[in-house]
């Protein structure tokens, strides 16, 4: 018979190797190693909950040896469905499995807290425990909610913003009605209730459920990544206050570390976006600009991927900003190719990132290390931003709203204020591009329109080939 000691001792290691593996997942050269380490202590946790089933000290109620098989169950298809999934989705699809993964860890808490409320266990231990049922309960079903909601928007399955008349308000409502019922909740733990009326709980759910989606219909998509950002945050606090009510240590070390991480990622996002995250929630982005500013001077001009590439291979400095248009055409490995026949010539190169760029949180780090570009050419935007004006050749590839000068310099423009990228201050500007169409948030770049800049139409995937055939031509 285990003890809890044992149990205990469990937990204590699955939250080190939580904590060890987030600090390893803080640089690249060790993130793969982090992950693994991290994916060991939640199974070690995982393996140390299916000991209470066997200690009648322990602290669940019912023993686990009830439901051994319906859980058994339930890991199976947990893990089958990651694996496949996880092994066949593309890099371009990653930021929608985020927004899932998101959802399915909201969803867990809601389900936790469903059911400690529901059988009563909740209310006999207290208001306090019942007050973090009910939070953790609301946080993780709009988690939920409006990450399904995201992953549609990310997914082309949702393709505008969706506002109701009064939207913040209707909102403000929901949000009300759903502390009222968990007030209804707390006072009936205070009078002694032995359970809660599966209608009320009915209700309080719908409720949050609802907020989550009506949270997320109105956000444009050039804030989905700090959407996504936020509500990892969001799972995160509420897995923690799930853990409280099971008395479950992991849980708690592991939401409130993800929880953390997750908030100050949206505040750093945020930041670099010059934005408040209630504004980002609770306030329209992505509309058109107003034109109130003039209209945008200047005419685009085109030019052939092999001029480019030529006016790249005899320049002394050549900065490169990857876009969410890179991770479609999955071109990562032919313009590491390309770079390494321009590193060959002499030429210096540099990867610009901006904290936005993509449709996640290091979307393009992710991507460039898939193709094996080293870290050491990678350099966030408070880094590589000066350089710019001393670059011979800026390319951009499938980027947008992060290299538009309109957030300098039109106040009238939905992303003014939003920190840049300076490519507009290289001698040579090129940027890959499929059409004329404009960028993720709807608006259209200035960058197009300068003197300095040609436009490569064309997609990047064969844009990239067509670049090496015409330097590997020179010799």
């Amino acid at each position: 018979m285990f003890s809890s000691f044992l149990i205990d001792a469990a937990y204590f290691v699955a939250a080190f190797l939580f904590l060890y593996g987030l600090k390893r997942m803080a640089s690249p050269v060790t993130a793969r190693s982090g992950i693994v380490v991290a994916g060991g202590g939640m199974v070690l946790a995982v393996a140390a909950a299916f000991l209470y089933g066997f200690d009648v000290s322990a602290r669940a109620e019912p023993h686990l040896t009830t439901n051994l098989v319906l859980l058994v169950i339930a890991l199976a298809l947990g893990i089958g469905w990651a694996w496949i999934s996880g092994k066949r989705v593309a890099m371009t699809d990653m930021p929608q499995m985020v927004a899932l993964y998101n959802g399915m860890g909201g969803g867990a808490a809601a389900a936790i807290a469903a059911t400690e409320l529901l059988s009563g266990n909740a209310l006999a231990h207290g208001p306090v425990v019942t007050i973090l049922a009910i939070l953790g309960g609301l946080i993780g079903a709009v988690a939920l909610s409006g990450s399904l909601i995201a992953w549609a928007k990310l997914d082309g399955r949702m393709n505008k913003t969706w506002r109701l008349s009064k939207h913040q308000y209707v909102n403000a409502s929901l949000l009300g009605a759903a502390l009222f019922v968990g007030a209804v909740v707390t006072v009936m733990a205070i009078v002694g209730a032995e359970e809660t009326p599966v209608l009320l709980i009915l209700v309080f759910f719908a409720v949050a459920l609802a907020l989550g989606v009506l949270l997320t219909t109105p956000i444009g998509g050039a804030d989905m990544p700090v959407v996504i950002s936020l509500y990892n945050a969001f799972t995160g606090l509420a897995v923690a206050f799930e853990g409280f009510v099971l008395q479950n240590p992991a849980m708690i070390i592991a939401g409130t570390v993800v929880g953390s991480a997750g908030t100050l990622l949206t505040l750093m996002m945020a930041k670099a976006m010059n934005r408040h995250v209630s504004n980002i929630i609770f306030s329209d982005f992505g509309g058109e600009d107003d034109g109130s500013d003039g209209e945008i001077q200047g005419t685009m001009k085109s030019c052939d991927a092999s001029d480019a590439a030529i006016s790249m291979f005899y320049a002394n400095k050549v900065v490169i900003v990857p876009g969410y248009g890179l991770a479609v055409a999955q071109a990562q490995h032919k313009l590491y190719e390309f770079v390494k026949l321009l590193q060959k010539q002499g030429v210096e190169v540099s990867f610009a990132i901006h904290p936005v760029a993509g449709r996640m949180p290091g979307h393009m780090n992710v991507l460039l290390a898939e193709a094996g570009v080293p870290y050491d050419i990678i350099y966030d935007l408070e880094d590589i931003n000066e350089e710019f004006a001393q670059a011979d050749v800026a390319i951009v590839l499938g980027a947008n709203d992060v290299v538009n000068p309109a957030a300098r310099t039109r106040k009238s423009s939905p992303i003014y204020g939003m920190p840049i990228l300076n490519v507009d201050q290289a001698r040579q500007a090129y940027v890959v591009k499929r059409g004329q169409g404009k960028g993720y948030s709807g608006v259209e770049n200035e960058l197009f329109f300068l003197d300095n800049t040609s436009m490569v139409y064309g997609d990047a995937q064969k844009v990239m080939v067509q670049m090496i055939e015409a330097v590997k031509s020179l010799g």
